[in-house]
């Protein structure tokens, strides 16, 4: 659907995935770079953004299990554990929020820009 509306209006499409967005300022400079008649897609927002507050509680939960398994190989080597207290803190790092995205698209940026835009959201669970 999305290549035939690009093709019917001649506009550019753009697929953001905002896990690879560091935090809110990098995600304004993505969509200050399009051009002025796109498509932007974002692909499975809800597993991109902590929008129902699930991601969070997964998270803790990840972070028990990996004490549990660090309590349970602490005779091991400590090298497994380094490695996941990098991937904690890369997780802590990525800041893009509900509120930060639809700033940019319904604030001052559009109005400003007057560009002519259609986003495209998607979402892998629907029912929540």
């Amino acid at each position: 659907m999305i290549v035939a509306m690009s093709n019917l209006l001649d506009y550019d499409v753009y697929d953001i995935e905002l896990t690879a967005v560091k935090n809110n300022g990098e995600l304004r400079k993505l969509l200050q770079n399009t051009t002025d008649k796109c498509i932007i897609v974002i692909e499975d927002i809800d597993c991109s953004l902590n929008l129902t507050g699930k991601l969070k509680k997964e998270k803790k939960k990840k972070k028990k299990k990996k004490k549990m398994k660090k309590k349970k190989s602490e005779s091991d080597s400590d090298s497994d554990s380094d490695t996941s207290t990098d991937s904690d803190s890369n997780d802590e790092k990525i800041k893009v929020t509900l509120s930060g995205l639809l700033n940019f698209i319904d604030g001052l940026w559009s109005a400003a820009c007057g560009k002519e835009r259609i986003i495209v959201f998607s979402t892998t669970m629907w029912t929540n």
